[in-house]
Order: structure tokens, then sequence, then C-alpha cells
């Protein structure tokens, strides 16, 4: 009788880290490539789809028993640069020290495909009965847009995805503390990129002479303008829901504190008063548009005719870019010109009709824990799957230790990640593909 070993996700993870899959370029080809020779082991076969050889993406498929839509798992294998970041261990080491496992993408997202990929290849072997198909999707390219990964799929191979409805990716699914409870944030929402290029023009001339309109000296009260004028607060659907499931978790004074966020009139200052949850609340109240990059002039003897803002726009849901640019004439004045550059548009309401065998399921692997919902403030793939129809949810399961400031570790030198959250989360994500349909 042989032994059935259950796959590891630490080891799976610390592989995938030795790949270095920085975007740009990506190069994601030789962990893709990893990934389809060890499903080809098991007698999983892949499918590989690509825009670009060396970008490529990978679907393979367990088939269920036809009694709910299929459930796709998916993640991303890029990950972002760590250049000028000093480093306690090689970033591309996937070193095992102490119980943690180091190095770019230990938590964004490789430590998630590690857990799916475990997971999906337990429930291969074990032979497990899944309420319908199971698939697991490897993308290329999210955090440089997606334009070689998710979305390629999505317009040009959409058939890969009929009939499923549901989606679990990023970002979510991991444990914080607050006034005493463990929440577990489900992220159902997200907001909208909405990339903007403001323009201010002028004259130009020579740079010894004082001119009536130096557009060097407008960008700066533009920049004091977008940081002195807030912008107008909103209260979308997923935002009450997060506030109203999480507070009911708390005692009474507290509760009302953090409900007086749903009114407008109360909802600046209280954000003052509830510390750190206060700082990741911000920017769910509000469109943003960040500036993040500057250009103008091209000597010093010569005054710029024309300075270029980018600005990182991001629109809550159910918000269209003319939202914004409104918003950003009253803040910083009209003589502003702003251009469009990219607007990525995602669903104005979430579905939740998988959220409650979510919540359920992390439930029983965490007593004291409490699931909400979750409005991310950022991106994910889930922009693209929404065009099709598919609800992604953030469910990463990864129950931290206290006090792990797992936030301040995204992007950042010294990724790393406690192995026993890997198999906290393989153990979760396989309890799902056992009960997505119930």
């Amino acid at each position: 009788m042989s032994v059935i070993v259950e796959p590891d996700p630490v080891a799976i993870l610390q592989t995938l880290i030795r790949f270095d899959t920085t975007n740009p370029p990506g190069n994601e080809g030789i962990a893709i490539g990893w990934v389809k020779d060890l499903l080809a082991q098991e007698g999983i076969p892949a499918a590989i789809l690509a825009r670009h050889p060396e970008r490529p993406n990978l679907i393979a498929r367990l088939p269920g028993e036809g009694n709910a839509p299929p459930l796709m798992l998916y993640g991303h294998l890029d990950v972002v640069t760590t250049e000028g970041q000093e480093w306690e261990h090689p970033p591309f080491s996937g070193e095992l020290m102490d119980g943690w496992v180091w190095g770019r993408g230990a938590l964004d997202m490789k430590s998630g495909i590690a857990i799916f990929l475990a997971a999906f290849l337990r429930a291969h072997q074990e032979n497990t009965p899944l309420p319908g198909d199971v698939l697991l999707v490897l993308l290329s390219d999210e955090e440089h847009g997606g334009d070689f990964g998710a979305r390629y799929l999505v317009e040009r191979h959409p058939g890969q995805f009929q009939g499923v409805r549901y989606a679990i990716g990023e970002f979510g699914g991991f444990s914080f503390e607050f006034a005493g409870q463990r929440f577990y944030p489900i992220m159902v929402a997200e907001k909208q990129i909405c990339a903007l290029r403001a323009v201010i023009r002028g004259s130009g001339g020579h740079g010894s002479l004082t001119v009536s309109f130096n557009p060097m000296m407008r960008l700066a009260r533009f920049l004091t303008d977008l940081e002195k004028n807030q912008p107008p607060v909103h209260i979308t659907q997923p935002l009450r829901l997060m506030i109203t499931r999480a507070s009911d978790e708390l005692p009474s004074p507290l509760r009302t504190i953090l409900r007086s966020i749903l009114n407008p009139k109360l909802t600046r200052r209280t954000i003052k008063q509830v510390g750190e949850l206060g700082a990741l609340l911000e920017p769910l109240v509000a469109n943003t548009a960040q500036p993040t990059m500057v250009r103008g002039g091209d000597m010093i003897n010569v005054l710029p005719s024309e300075i270029q803002v980018g600005l990182d726009g991001r629109l809550l849901p159910g918000f269209e870019p003319q939202a914004l640019l409104d918003e950003l004439h009253q803040r910083a004045g009209k003589d502003i010109e702003y251009f469009v550059e990219r607007f990525d548009p995602g669903p104005s309401e979430p579905d939740l009709g998988l959220f409650d065998t979510l919540a359920r399921v992390l439930k029983q692997a965490d007593q004291q824990g409490k699931s909400i919902p979750f409005l991310l403030p950022a991106v994910t793939d889930g922009r693209f799957f929404s065009r099709l129809g598919i609800q992604t949810y953030g469910y990463i399961p990864m129950k931290f230790p206290p006090g792990f400031a797992f936030p301040r570790l995204l992007h950042a030198a010294n990724e790393r990640i406690p192995a026993e959250v890997l198999h906290f989360g393989t153990r979760t994500i396989f309890r799902v593909i056992q009960e997505f349909g119930t």
C-alpha cells in the first residue's frame, strides 16, 4: 500500500522564491514551467497560454461532481523589485530560518500560490470529492498592470472560465488584532485604477527673467493644495458592510465610535480617533489621487513651458473618472488640465454568495477568529475577472502571531512569513474546496 506524502507548502514556497520573477521584466516562464512539471508528475495536465513566451499563464483543473459551479484559485508569480533595499537574508534565497521563510514574494504572493498548489495537489492525491471543478490559475504581470496575465486571458481566452462564478485570490484572509479581537478581513471589493496625468502650461522663457506665470511655481501650489484640501467623503456599500460587521463584534462604546465613520459629517474626525486602524480606513472613504511622478524642464537656464505630474488615482467602487476630475478641480483649481491615462473599472457592489462559506471554514480553523468583508484600497487581478461575472474573494488564510507587522513588509525589505502560517492556510483552503458548493 503506497503512502501519500502531503504536499509541503513550505518547500513549494522556498522553490518559488528562488525564481527571480521581478517585474519588470517578469520572466515568470521558468517558475510556470516548474509548476507545470510538478503537476505533470502527478498526472494533472495544464494548459499554458501566453501573450509572450517568457510571460506565460497556467491553467489546471480538477474535475468535480457537477453539483456546483467551478471554483477558481488564482494568483500571480511576479514580484516587485528589491533594488535599493537592505535585506538580512538574500531576497531570492528562500531561506528557512527559525521557522520563518524569507524572500521576495514570501507574502505577496508566492505564499498564496504555495498554499493553493499544496491544497490542489492534496485534493488530487487523496481523490477528494469536489462539489464542482476546481481551477488552479497562475498568472504573470499582476504587479505591472496585468496586461500579460489576467487581462490577456479574459480578453483572449474567456472560454477557459466558462461557468465560474466565484474565485479565490489575494488580498485578504490574514489575521489582525484590534481591541482584543482577532479579525480576518475577506476582500469582497476593491478600488479602481484611474491613472492621471496633470498638465500645467506656461509660456516658458529665459531663466534669468521674471515671468508672469512660471509653471514650476504653479506646481508648488498644486501639490500644496492636494495635501491641504482633503477629498470629499463617500460611504460605499462595501465599506458599510465592513464597518457594520466589524463593529458588531466590539463592545458598546467602541462599536458606537466605529459606526460613526459611516456618518460623512463625522468620518474624518472618527478616523483620527482609532489609531492605526484609521490609517487603513482613510483611503476607503474617498477617491484618492497621489502625485508620484514629475516631468518638466530640460535646461537649468530655461523656464519650462509645461510641467507634467503623474497621479496614482484610485476610485471607490461605483465611481467613474469624471468624479475624480471634478473633485481635483475643486481641490486644486480649474486651470490644471487632466488626462486619464488608464482606467480599469470594477463592479460597484460585491456578490457575497460565497462569503458565509469562507467565514464558516475560517471559524472552524480558528475558533477565536471573526471574518468581516473588506474593501481593498489597492487593486488585484480580480478587476479583470469581474468582466466575466466572476466575484473574487481575497482569501489566503494566514493566522499571524500577534504584533506581526504584515502590511509593513509588503514590497519592503526582509519580507518573510512564518512556516506554520503556510500549513494553516493549506488546511483551510483544502477545506474550502471540499465545501464550496454547500
